[in-house]
């Protein structure tokens, strides 16, 4: 059993390129396993499919940015799959939930980290970007949650897996 204390033996990562790889692949995973549930198995199985790449344009459009779906998908995918969030884990997330909860293990602490995650986008950017807050809890909402709670934990599996490798 690995637990946020025996995941690294820093507090932090290194900045180094390892890191830099780790939060890309970490990031790539997380962002493959959220647009897959969230754009293909959430729909077939009768639920709301997630509109990532249009929220991130009407944050642009709020903002006074360029919001096509290039920029949506730029935003989307790259800004906050790959590098955003998985910066939040390694940087910010795990180590305060290491020193909260020294002894928990990293797939509870990921999931806390994807309901985070769920707040921040679904509660505060649909705000900022002048939606409904939470979506007015309609099933994008509940989709959402379990979209950010996946993300999460696939982002910190390949985190957890990566770091093993690396400390053969």
């Amino acid at each position: 059993m690995t637990t946020l204390s025996a995941d690294t033996p820093r507090a932090l990562p290194a900045l180094s390129f390892d890191t830099l790889v780790l939060i890309l692949l970490s990031g790539a995973a997380g962002t493959i396993a959220f647009d897959l549930f969230g754009q293909a198995l959430s729909p077939i199985l009768g639920f709301a499919n997630l509109a990532p790449v249009g929220l991130a344009r009407s944050l642009l459009g709020s903002l006074g940015l360029p919001n096509a779906a290039p920029y949506g998908h730029l935003m989307h995918l790259f800004l906050v799959g790959l590098l955003a969030y998985p910066i939040g884990w390694l940087f910010i997330a795990r180590p305060v939930m290491k020193r909260i909860t020294p002894g928990l293990h990293w797939l509870p602490a990921s999931a806390i980290y994807g309901v985070a995650l769920w707040v921040f986008a679904i509660g505060g950017i649909t705000s900022i970007a002048g939606l409904p807050f939470f979506l007015n809890f309609t099933g994008i909402t509940w989709v959402a949650l379990v979209g950010h709670v996946i993300y999460a934990i696939a982002a910190a599996l390949t985190v957890v897996y990566l770091e093993r490798l690396q400390n053969r």
